[in-house]
């Protein structure tokens, strides 16, 4: 399984996912448009915080930052438990290459670096409906802070595969993800930030 080290990452390339032409295309999505959409709801929620709301700047800050924090704590979750779920029956095995095993066959495809955005918008909604029902009017505070934080992540994942080690603070980052991919694809499973792998213990240098 690819997401679980057993298939050697091909340098260059791409696989068709679906027979489906449909599906196959919008299996694939240029990088830039899953961003946009985010930041631009982000501000809008954030507009809608601070216009239509009674909480202060304060509150709306905090929210935010929290919503930064939840995103990275979900993101390492996401991708240990789901993304490299253990293949341990064929079904099991062909939902995880399919979410992630691909990515890991193919890492330098752009193409396939970012969840779809038309799945993308119905798992958007879910989440803001869960977080609205969690704590009403705060969601339009803390889902800006969670969507900012995945649209971070979304940059980071797209510079590590499509770009040379840069030459600023984003190496770090590169280097800590490219030990995922190519050395241990059980260690570093945080891309935005390592902070989780330092408090789960399954940083690897």
């Amino acid at each position: 399984m690819a997401g679980h080290g057993k298939t050697r990452p091909k340098n260059s390339g791409t696989k068709k996912l679906f027979e489906n032409p449909i599906l196959e295309a919008l299996s694939r999505t240029h990088i830039m448009v899953p961003i946009s959409m985010w930041l631009v709801l982000s501000v809008i929620l954030g507009w809608y915080a601070f216009t239509y709301t009674n909480m202060t700047t304060g509150t709306i800050a905090t929210l935010f930052l929290t919503g930064l924090l939840v995103f990275s704590l979900f993101e390492y979750v996401l991708h240990r438990y789901l993304y490299h779920l253990a293949p341990t029956t064929p079904k099991r095995a062909k939902i995880q290459y399919t979410f992630h095993g691909i990515h890991h066959e193919y890492p330098k495809d752009k193409t396939r670096l970012a969840m779809p955005p038309i799945l993308a918008i119905f798992v958007a909604g879910a989440f803001f409906s869960l977080f609205f029902l969690l704590m009403g009017e705060s969601a339009y505070a803390f889902f800006p802070g969670f969507l900012v934080g995945y649209s971070g992540y979304l940059a980071v994942h797209f510079i590590v595969h499509a770009y040379p080690p840069p030459k600023n603070f984003f190496k770090t980052l590169w280097i800590n993800h490219s030990v995922h991919h190519y050395k241990n694809p059980e260690s570093n499973y945080g891309v935005s930030s390592p902070f989780w792998d330092y408090v789960f213990k399954s940083f690897q240098k």
